[in-house]
């Protein structure tokens, strides 16, 4: 176990768009965890001082001051923690509910199989964002919601693509010999099935966590997010808004790290599907 992990880290450092996805990541996860020695301004959270708002980036405040004067790169680090929270719990949720799901619909026939399939059609027939903002604005604006839309609203994916790939492995050779040894359902399901489908739903949450920050997101700047004085990110693209365009620096700096962030995020799981699933790599990609 230990080489072969060490042979997809050495593949995942040689793509260079992998690496910096990579690398983008963990400076992330680097902000967050390191947000009280890193903020210039510790207290931005909960302190403001009015007298300041609205300044440029440079000098005490290196990303400038919001509208109430606190400082924007304080803010933005611990906005940090704010969207690995989210990403993490809505996708790890979807991930419990979505892969037990489309394992047994995949490896099962009958009413139960075609019932959870039918349940996720009707799921992903509605485009995520929108059954999304319909969720939190009937639950009203906080952290717990918008995890709770974003939770409903993702697992369809993870059973879809469990159900098709349980589908493709449950008649390969080797299942079929454990079964007719005796073997239960349920044994061969998490012993034999789940870990030959592993990859691909490593890719799908590494994929599914940007797009999940992209969402919250879109559901913070329609303020159906965390309630101020949170730190979220959207919410503070939202509040930029009446000032714009003179105070460029209050949207610009939230933006550009949901963009780097996502598209992070992005770049990581297309190197994650390169190296664990050669089946489905780039175009234009040259195979081994």
């Amino acid at each position: 176990m230990g080489s072969e992990t060490m042979l997809v880290l050495r593949k995942l450092v040689e793509d260079r768009l992998a690496l910096v996805g990579l690398l983008i990541v963990l400076l992330l996860i680097a902000s967050a965890l390191f947000a009280p020695w890193l903020a210039t301004h510790p207290d931005a959270v909960t302190e403001f001082n009015p007298a300041h708002r609205l300044r440029p980036p440079g000098g005490e405040y290196l990303l400038g001051t919001d509208r109430l004067g606190g400082d924007i790169f304080s803010r933005l680090l611990y906005g940090a923690r704010v969207t690995i929270v989210i990403a993490l719990i809505a996708v790890g949720a979807a991930v419990l509910i979505g892969v037990p799901l489309g394992l047994v619909a995949g490896f099962s026939d009958g009413a139960l199989s075609t019932a959870i399939m039918r349940l996720t059609d009707i799921f992903l027939a509605v485009p995520q964002i929108i059954l999304a903002i319909a969720i939190a604005q009937t639950l009203g604006p906080s952290l717990p919601n918008v995890i709770l839309a974003l939770s409903a609203t993702f697992w369809p994916w993870f059973t879809r693509l469990v159900y098709a790939e349980t589908r493709s492995v449950r008649n390969e050779t080797f299942i079929e010999a454990t079964v007719a040894l005796g073997a239960s359902p349920a044994r061969v399901v998490w012993l034999h099935v789940l870990p030959n489908i592993i990859s691909p739903i490593i890719v799908r949450i590494t994929l599914g966590l940007g797009f999940t920050i992209l969402t919250a997101a879109a559901l913070g700047f329609l303020g159906l997010g965390a309630p101020p004085p949170t730190p979220e990110w959207g919410r503070t693209i939202a509040e930029s808004r009446e000032y714009l365009p003179d105070a460029w620096w209050y949207a610009a700096a939230p933006g550009i790290a949901i963009f780097l962030v996502v598209i992070g995020f992005n770049m990581l799981g297309d190197g994650l599907r390169d190296v664990l699933d050669p089946r489905m790599r780039r175009a234009g990609r040259p195979r081994d």
